[in-house]
């Protein structure tokens, strides 16, 4: 089940990271967003999950269900939300204001005409 784990979080995050080296917006949202899955599934192994135990601390009980990494993944969850939020309306403004997609604003190849990038 580890190795499951470990291999979904890498792959989530290689995806994440080859869709955040594209030219066009689009694709930088959704590398944003595989790589907050990528987070939240890391941040939510490191808890151990343990079966029928409850998610306090008590004296009484030998096992206990860690609540940290639970509360971590869910201002994870906000934080990600917030932020691709935030990107996408930095991208609608960016391409309102010069006509194009393209990360840095620039052309989409070197030689083309304005029109042939859209």
């Amino acid at each position: 089940m580890e190795f499951l784990v470990a291999s979904s979080v890498g792959v989530l995050t290689a995806a994440g990271v080859y869709l955040l080296l594209r030219a066009h917006t689009f694709p930088v949202v959704l590398g944003l967003t595989l790589l907050s899955y990528a987070t939240n599934v890391y941040l939510f192994a490191t808890g151990r999950l343990a079966i029928n135990a409850p998610p306090l601390i008590d004296a009484q009980v030998a096992r206990y269900t860690d609540p940290l990494p639970q509360a971590l993944v869910l201002t994870a969850i906000v934080i990600s939300f917030g932020m691709t939020a935030l990107l996408v309306v930095m991208a609608l403004r960016s391409w309102s204001a010069s006509g194009d997609d393209h990360v840095d604003g620039g052309p989409a190849a070197p030689g083309t005409a304005p029109e042939d990038r859209r």
